[in-house]
């Protein structure tokens, strides 16, 4: 069963920039693209590196360790050396709250 939890508020994560946010004991990055937010895990899957960190281009972010990119409303890998894509989360704004869709 999933369940919605807060993970910031909106005025945490400015449009273009990213946010490493807990959510329950998993680490995920939380996105703004112009307004709309998106959450990926934070952990790149090539060797770990804190995708929330990163440099964030319309809906690209770039790890900080090695440059892989993903697209952050997939989580899908746009450029290597990430073998895998992210895994995303459904995010919803409730007021001032982002909220994370957990399983």
């Amino acid at each position: 069963m999933s369940k919605l939890v807060k993970i910031a508020g909106t005025k945490e994560v400015a449009p273009g920039t990213g946010k490493v946010v807990d959510a329950e004991g998993r680490s995920l990055a939380l996105f703004n693209v112009a307004g709309t937010f998106h959450a990926i895990d934070n952990t790149c899957t090539h060797q770990g590196g804190p995708l929330g960190e990163g440099d964030l281009a319309g809906e690209v972010v770039t790890c900080p360790w090695h440059g892989a990119q993903f697209n952050v409303k997939t989580g899908e890998v746009l450029a290597p050396p990430a073998p895998t894509a992210m895994r995303s989360f459904p995010v919803k704004v409730q007021g001032d709250d982002v909220l994370v869709e957990l399983d």
